[in-house]
């Protein structure tokens, strides 16, 4: 294989965009929805002050990464987020011998890139630009991944992302309205 510049390849943005809508969809109104008491104030500190932890682990999982170059493919996390997400793994081109299908619960199918010595990884099915990258993952690798697709049609998350921001936003708008911080 020629010296090709390495690729990066980060999760889609509609699916990390759904995640992370659908996250916020599901816990914003948390601390709003603490009953009145006399630990409410305290306990919707709490909650109000764990949105952006929550929110900031929910970025660093939906920053998986992967890198393609000459000498191999990578995956894992960037640097900000590495040391808490240490899982991650790499194989050289030349390690790479074949790729299994695996039927998932959901009908899909995933695929394990396997190895001479029988280790598997599981290939990356929700990158952005997944043309791009089978097409450098079989230049380099040697293997044929015309029956590799995506893990699931883009329709699944484009209706996850829309009833995500429905809901968002009819979160939004009812705590507009009843403003529970001044309860």
């Amino acid at each position: 294989m020629n010296a090709e510049p390495t690729q990066v390849h980060r999760m889609a943005p509609l699916i990390r965009g759904t995640l992370v809508t659908l996250y916020l969809a599901l816990v914003l109104p948390l601390p709003a929805l603490v009953p009145a008491g006399l630990g409410a104030p305290g306990l919707r500190l709490l909650l109000a002050l764990a949105l952006p932890l929550g929110l900031l682990l929910v970025l660093a999982a939906t920053s998986e990464q992967v890198e393609l170059d000459a000498s191999g493919l990578r995956v894992g996390h960037p640097r900000w987020c590495a040391w808490l997400l240490r899982r991650g793994w790499s194989l050289p081109w030349s390690a790479i011998s074949d790729l299994t299908p695996v039927a998932t619960s959901q009908g899909g199918r995933v695929f394990y890139v396997r190895t001479a010595d029988g280790s598997a990884a599981l290939l990356p099915q929700r990158v952005a630009h997944f043309e791009a990258f089978l097409e450098r993952f079989s230049a380099a690798s040697g293997i044929d991944t015309s029956a590799v697709g995506r893990i699931s049609p883009p329709w699944t998350y484009q209706l996850l992302a829309v009833l995500s921001a429905l809901l968002l936003g009819g979160e939004l708008f009812a705590l507009a309205l009843v403003r529970p911080w001044a309860l």
